[in-house]
């Protein structure tokens, strides 16, 4: 079934297949500046770049990083929220042929010293507001560069004062550190060296963003120039996405719908991203209201926030081509409110779904317009494949059958960094002789070719859309001197769809108390970003056990899922 594409029915003026030029990240966006350099590029609290402005911002940062010694091969980890900076450096990286290494800027310091050691990270980047914990992590990992942007350094006068009256004034004064460069000294010294083309194939790994791979432990992956470019010349097939089309760019760029979707495909295209560095439902709602944008994609939290929003539920949305959901299961009952909420307010289109993972870079399949089916994720997007096969093997199962959701196409990752067994049984080749991504999700496919997500057969949490692995936690619980073993589990939340919840055994003379649960959860939230720190934990005596005496997680998530659901009133 999968060669026969029984989708492809469903694509109405979508082309069926695509020519990927064999550049690199930088030279697509350099091709669009060259195109229309007046265009707007981005815009920022106010501030705004045309293309010709961003295409010399790059390779005025690509001179200074050559100038200072980063090259091909080498690798700087950017831990940046949406601001200009991170696009500059991630496409300036590109350029020199280098590797940007994509983290949460709100990461713990243990974290972070975790992802520059697994990158072999010669620099760190982050903003002067996170400086502590970036230090913390760079002095732990031997990294000698922190190179140090802040939210003003492209901000105009008005909106610079605003900003240190409201937040800047309350960032601590850098301390007297060798390692520091600012970017205004990075930008403004005088180059040594240019960077006058790019070393880098547009098969060489240009990326590292970081998910939970397949078995849950966190893992770096490696992507190139080539998966994104596809990527995003297939997702700007959707709208379709033309020149000047804008977009709210909510999603980090540390993830790859935001960076893939909401930034690289938008410019590669000519359109313009409007970075928000910090979501709030007002920041959004004010944004639409001003800014008119074409597009706009979140997780469902997001969708669920807007709603309730009062500046958005006076906001006329008409200016929408395409909204979509990702980076989680959509609940059916989101997207019938947003639709209503959508259409009472003059709005032409309806909340879209897609599937996606960081593998592939983001999305791979998505709703089709005018074809939406309850419980589908939506169908594979141009020279994408999926199929279905029995868990663990290469055999294709017959549609309406669940089992393990398999991809292959241009946008497969390189491999997972520094694991290549785990590479190999993710991505394995078929008797069909194609590379097939193992996406670790139980799912099912209509005769239509329709996906339907059911559940992910790999251990991880999504909490707002974010990736949770729940044996990070339990590691670092563990590490506690007075807990004898943890569980972790993801739980419903109205808000958040999943939350994180802990099943802890305390050692012996330890009382389990409100005091001692708030203890724990403090220091979970020292070593933890934020969307790991468990919400609540329960106190038990022992944990139940597999027959080769592992915790059995599941176990509990079926006992929570039974409490819950005796908890709720009947239906008739």
């Amino acid at each position: 079934m999968s060669t026969e594409k029984p989708w492809l029915a469903f694509y109405g003026e979508i082309p069926h297949s695509l020519d990927y030029p064999r550049k690199t990240m930088y030279e697509l966006v350099r091709d669009a500046a060259e195109a229309d350099p007046t265009r707007v590029a981005w815009e920022f609290l106010g501030s705004r770049s045309t293309y010709e402005e961003l295409s010399g911002s790059i390779d005025e940062c690509a001179d200074a990083l050559a100038s200072r010694g980063i090259g091909k091969g080498d690798t700087v980890t950017v831990s940046l929220p949406n601001c200009p900076q991170a696009l500059i450096l991630f496409y300036a990286l590109n350029k020199v042929g280098a590797i940007a290494s994509m983290i949460h800027p709100l990461s713990a310091a243990a974290e972070i010293e975790f992802y520059l050691r697994e990158s072999r990270s010669l620099w760190m980047v982050t903003l002067d507001a996170f400086y502590v914990a970036a230090a913390e992590a760079a002095t732990a990992a031997g990294v000698g560069t922190i190179l140090v942007c802040s939210i003003a350094d492209f901000l105009k006068p008005a909106m610079k004062l605003g900003f240190w009256l409201s937040s800047g004034r309350k960032i601590a004064r850098l301390p007297e550190d060798a390692r520091i460069l600012r970017w205004a000294d990075f930008i403004g010294s005088a180059p040594t060296k240019r960077c006058e083309t790019t070393p880098l194939s547009p098969e060489d790994c240009a990326v590292i963003l970081y998910s939970g791979g397949t078995t849950g432990m966190p893992k770096g992956i490696m992507l190139s120039s080539a998966s994104f470019n596809a990527l995003g010349l297939q997702v700007g097939t959707q709208g379709p996405i033309v020149p000047g089309d804008i977009i709210l760019s909510i999603l980090p760029v540390f993830h790859g719908f935001g960076l893939g979707v909401c930034v690289h495909t938008f410019l590669i295209a000519g359109g313009t991203c409007v970075l928000v560095p910090r979501f709030t439902a007002a920041t959004v709602a004010k944004l639409v209201k001003q800014v008119r944008p074409q597009y706009l994609a979140g997780v469902p939290t997001l969708f669920e926030a807007l709603m309730r929003d009062p500046v958005f539920a006076k906001t006329d949305l008409s200016c929408f081509k395409l909204i979509y959901a990702g980076g989680d299961k959509l609940p059916e009952t989101v997207k019938e409110r947003f639709d209503a909420f959508l259409a009472s307010h003059g709005g032409r289109t309806s909340l879209f779904e897609g599937y996606g993972l960081t593998e592939s870079v983001t999305a791979c399949v998505a709703t089709p317009r005018g074809a939406y089916r309850p419980g589908s994720v939506g169908i594979p997007l141009p020279d994408m494949l999926a199929k279905i096969v029995s868990p663990g093997t290469t055999d294709e199962l017959p549609p309406g059958s669940d089992g393990e959701l398999c991809m292959s196409g241009p946008t497969l990752m390189l491999g997972y960094l520094n694991s290549p067994e785990e590479s190999a049984a993710t991505i394995r080749c078929h008797p069909d002789g194609l590379a097939w991504l193992h996406t670790g999700d139980l799912c099912s496919m209509d005769a239509d070719g329709f996906v339907y997500f059911r559940l992910r057969m790999k251990r991880i949490i999504k909490v707002s859309g974010v990736s949770v692995t729940p044996t990070l936690v339990e590691e670092l619980l563990d590490r506690h001197p007075e807990v004898e073993m943890s569980c972790v589990i993801g739980v419903p939340d109205e808000r958040k769809m999943q939350a994180v919840k802990a099943i802890v055994v305390l050692k012996a003379g330890i009382s389990a108390t409100e005091t001692k649960e708030r203890e724990l959860i403090e220091y979970c939230a020292k070593n933890l970003i934020k969307w790991s720190v468990p919400e609540s934990i329960e106190f038990r005596d022992s944990l139940p056990l597999t027959r080769v005496g592992k915790v059995a997680y599941s176990e509990l998530e079926k006992e929570h899922a039974e409490k819950t659901a005796r908890r709720q009133p009947h239906s008739r």
